[in-house]
C-alpha cells in the first residue's frame, strides 16, 4: 500500500487572504484560487501543499498541529514575517531557540534556528 502526503488543510475565515499571506511568506506558487478554497505548493507539481478552506468560525485556542519553518537567518526571517503581518505569540513556550509567531488569522507557527552543520 502506498500513501502520499497531499496537503495540510487550514480552516480560514478568508481562505484567499490567508492563503496569499502564506504564499508570500513561503514564496510558494498558487495552484488553486477558488472562492472557498485556496491552495499553494512549493512548485506546481510538488507536494505537500497548503489548502485553505472557508469556515464560518474564528480560530479559538492553541493549534493542535502547527508548521515549523527553518530559515538560514532566523532573526531576519522573523523580522520579514512580522513585516508581512505575523505577530509574536506566547503559548507558554518559555525561553527557547525558536520563535513562535501567528499568521494574520492567529494560527501559530515556529521559526527555528538555522540547522547546525556537523
Amino acid at each position: 500500500m502506498s500513501l502520499e502526503w497531499e496537503q495540510v488543510t487550514v480552516d480560514a475565515k478568508d481562505p484567499s487572504s490567508l492563503g496569499r499571506w502564506w504564499q508570500e511568506a513561503l514564496q510558494w506558487v498558487i495552484v488553486n484560487d477558488d472562492p472557498d478554497e485556496f491552495e499553494i505548493r512549493p512548485t506546481p507539481d510538488q507536494l505537500p501543499g497548503l489548502l485553505f478552506v472557508a469556515v464560518p468560525q474564528l480560530k479559538t485556542g492553541k493549534n493542535r498541529l502547527h508548521i515549523d519553518v527553518r530559515p538560514d537567518d532566523q532573526e531576519r526571517e522573523v523580522d520579514r514575517l512580522l513585516t508581512l503581518g505575523a505577530s509574536k505569540v506566547d503559548i507558554g513556550q518559555g525561553e527557547q531557540t525558536w520563535v513562535v509567531l501567528a499568521d494574520p488569522e492567529g494560527n501559530e507557527f515556529c521559526v527555528l534556528r538555522r540547522r547546525s552543520v556537523n
